[in-house]
């Protein structure tokens, strides 16, 4: 344990911008993917909730089948979105951890240690809440649905922020988040697959083993980790280990080795460019210029090769999971009638269980880790952040959309308490973040817009 109580070293500039590059345009994503999430969530919910609510929900009881051969999967539409394509978007999340680990916030376990410390009090005070005000329910099996954040609505809130918001708060709350992705892929790993035919689960195995070999030979085709990493999807569908836990470990054999390193790619590329420029014609184009198209298709290879295919990947699906696939799983799942029945066994509790753990669990169970940290000197307090500041995190942490969802469905599937659970998840979602903004300056940055719109407003003069 000696290396958990050493002192961090300073961070030079290179490895504060090696870090926060990355982190900035992941960041900028989420946080505008998050507007239209929460257009999607309204959507979902009005539509519900309209004279056309029957139509919403028969739309995703809509079966959809794939054959090939013998080989039939027929399913209703809302099943292809929670278990096909959060697959992909699982894999994403792996991604993001894997990349965090080799060069980002994990990289350095004097850096993510308060943060990781913190999330884990996140997850198990709010599971512990449920759990105790749920014991001796048919809704304690809920216990896992208030432990995860949303991190694409809480950088969201912080997006609304602007500079009020300090880059190192952002990178706080994206490492607990991402701790807490990573502990709630485990618990689905450990509760939520079940073993049935033994042979799929050998070739899920095998594909996986096959994928670690070809990432330790330096492959870097990204088809070929695709079309492997469909056949381990399928393999656990079919062997009963949940199939969006495929998405996380193929996530991990994805190569994070560039093939072409840095003094190569400007070497070369400095000799493609003089190429180019030697080779040019006055009136004459790229299209008929033999030696320039060959220069431009050689910086295309070395562009391609001086990026890993972890960050090639992550790069091209964070649009797709962003704009598509989560807000299709909010449409999907956010669409509640906002009318339940409180006779239902443990209707109440549940409602209770879930509001309590995501908003207040959050709170105590961040604080109290991430105080416990630092006074134990197992990790150190960012220097730039302030315990109003971390506290402020700990409510947005409490948005918990997404996995929230996710885990409902999970523990509630074909149980009426699941409408009851997600009616509680998105008030506790919209508690939550009106804490967080408004302890963050929010009222301040209300009032500055209201004085700026009245100043563009026409004076009446007499």
């Amino acid at each position: 344990m000696s290396y958990l109580l050493a002192k961090p070293r300073r961070m030079t500039k290179a490895q504060l911008r090696r870090l926060y590059t990355p982190f900035q345009r992941f960041f900028r994503l989420e946080a505008s993917s998050s507007i239209l999430l929460i257009i999607c969530i309204i959507v979902a919910l009005v539509w519900a909730n309209s004279i056309l609510g029957f139509n919403y929900f028969a739309l995703w009881e809509t079966h959809l089948t794939i054959a090939i051969g013998l080989f039939v999967i027929s399913e209703p539409l809302r099943w292809w979105i929670n278990e096909g394509l959060m697959a992909l978007f699982f894999f994403v999340v792996g991604l993001e951890i894997k990349r965090a680990v080799v060069v980002g916030e994990l990289s350095r376990i004097q850096d993510a240690l308060f943060p990781i410390l913190a999330a884990v009090g996140g997850m198990l005070m709010p599971a512990l809440i449920y759990f105790i005000i749920n014991f001796g329910t048919v809704g304690v099996i809920g216990w896992p649905i208030p432990m995860a954040t949303d991190i694409a609505l809480a950088l969201g809130v912080l997006a609304l922020l602007g500079s009020r918001a300090p880059v190192s708060m952002k990178l706080f709350l994206s490492t607990l988040a991402i701790a807490d992705d990573i502990g709630s892929v485990v618990i689905i790993a450990i509760f939520f697959s079940t073993i049935a035919p033994f042979l799929p689960l050998i070739i899920g195995i095998i594909l996986i083993i096959i994928l670690f070999i070809l990432n330790r030979t330096g492959l870097h085709y990204t088809l070929v980790y695709a079309v492997l990493g469909v056949g381990v999807w399928l393999a656990f569908l079919l062997s009963g280990v949940h199939a969006t836990l495929a998405g996380v470990i193929v996530a991990m054999t994805i190569p994070a080795i560039a093939r072409v390193n840095t003094e190569d790619f400007c070497s070369k590329g400095h000799i493609l460019l003089r190429d180019f420029e030697e080779s040019k014609k006055t009136g004459e184009s790229v299209l008929t210029n033999k030696t320039q198209r060959t220069a431009v298709l050689g910086m295309q290879a070395i562009c391609r090769d001086v990026q890993t295919p972890l960050q090639r990947m992550e790069y091209f699906l964070q649009p797709w999971v962003g704009f598509v696939i989560i807000p299709l799983f909010a449409i999907a799942n956010a669409g509640v009638l906002l009318v339940f029945d409180i006779s239902l066994p443990a209707a109440g509790t549940v409602i209770f269980g879930v509001i309590i753990g995501l908003i207040f669990g959050k709170q105590i169970g961040i604080i109290l880790f991430s105080w416990l940290s630092v006074r134990t000197g197992v990790a150190n307090m960012p220097k730039d952040l302030s315990w109003r500041q971390i506290y402020a995190v700990s409510c947005l942490a409490g948005i918990g959309f997404t996995m929230s969802l996710f885990m409902a469905d999970l523990t509630f599937a074909g149980i009426p308490l699941l409408d009851t659970a997600k009616i509680a998840i998105l008030l506790a979602s919209v508690i939550s973040g009106l804490l967080g903004f408004f302890l963050l300056g929010g009222v301040k940055l209300l009032s500055e817009l209201q004085n700026g719109i009245l100043k563009r407003l026409p004076r009446r003069t007499t």
